[in-house]
């Protein structure tokens, strides 16, 4: 199976190093406008695809930015492989600001956003029991080693619908939970992936400790840029990292978890969907319909 890899750069990631041959462009999705357009190229021989969550200039919010199209989009630019990077609070000590987390369960508290492709004709209900690619994550394991970067190799990922901070009773609440991490973007977005079929996997980079930590106060806006920065340059070497990871692994099919299949035995509708249905999830689901 030929790997295409879709990276989405969250804050402070808005571009990777390396790409070549790259141009932005303007991908359609039946769900609407994505985020951005998509710059595509080449980083070592292998098709990268990338795409700014916010926009280039940041102007879409946790809510408002339309999950359902950036995966659509994706999935139409043939990506393979999605790598989220996605900045977060800690809710733990030793994970540190400038850490980073390869996250492994979420728990959704978000409210105002679209979760799934399938309604209006179509019904589908797939396993998000492991909600990212162990395979994937492995590759990331790997190339985190030869980039330097510190990397938690698991976390729960708390994801709040913002687009304010935690008050200090909610940051406390979630560490009595188990969480590891908080943020904002990785829901509907993990959710969305696996109905898509894509392997996704989340390197969350830690910026602050949230508000409960008692020696850092409330999170302040200016630190978590400065952190940004530093964060960034670790996160496009790791990316650049994975490259060779992932070119090893061109061939290997189907996914070991499952990602690529997760369509399989989802769908609770039985009669012929109507063709529109099949046109608006021609991309997430082409594969099923094509058998």
């Amino acid at each position: 199976m030929t790997k295409v890899l879709g990276v989405i750069g969250g804050s402070g990631i808005y571009e990777i190093d390396g790409i070549e041959n790259g141009q932005w462009i303007a991908v359609e999705s039946t769900f609407g406008e994505p985020s951005d357009e998509l710059f595509v190229g080449e980083v070592d021989g292998l098709k990268t695809v990338f795409l700014p969550r916010h926009g280039r200039a940041h102007t879409h919010t946790p809510t408002t930015i339309n999950y359902r199209a950036n995966i659509d989009a994706l999935k139409r630019a043939g990506v393979t492989d999605v790598i989220s990077i996605s900045a977060c609070g800690s809710f733990r000590e030793e994970m540190a600001p400038g850490d980073f987390v390869l996250v492994d369960q979420f728990i959704d508290r978000t409210f105002a956003r679209e979760k799934t492709f399938f309604e209006d004709g179509a019904v589908a209900h797939v396993s998000v029991a492991h909600p990212t690619c162990g395979g994937l994550g492995q590759l990331i394991l790997t190339a985190a080693t030869r980039a330097g970067a510190k990397l938690h190799d698991s976390g729960t990922y708390l994801a709040m619908e913002g687009p304010q901070f935690s008050t200090l009773a909610e940051s406390h609440l979630y560490r009595s939970w188990g969480c590891d991490v908080i943020g904002m973007t990785n829901m509907p977005e993990a959710k969305l992936a696996r109905e898509a079929e894509l392997c996704y996997a989340t390197v969350a980079m830690v910026t602050d400790y949230d508000s409960w930590h008692p020696e850092h106060g409330e999170v302040d806006v200016t630190e978590i840029r400065n952190i940004l920065d530093g964060n960034s340059k670790k996160a496009r070497k790791l990316i650049s990292e994975i490259i060779p990871e992932l070119k090893k692994a061109q061939g290997r099919h189907p996914c070991v978890q499952g990602c690529d299949h997760a369509l399989e035995y989802a769908f609770m509708t039985h009669a012929d969907l109507a063709p529109e249905v099949k046109a608006r999830l021609s991309a997430v689901a082409g594969r099923v319909f094509a058998k």
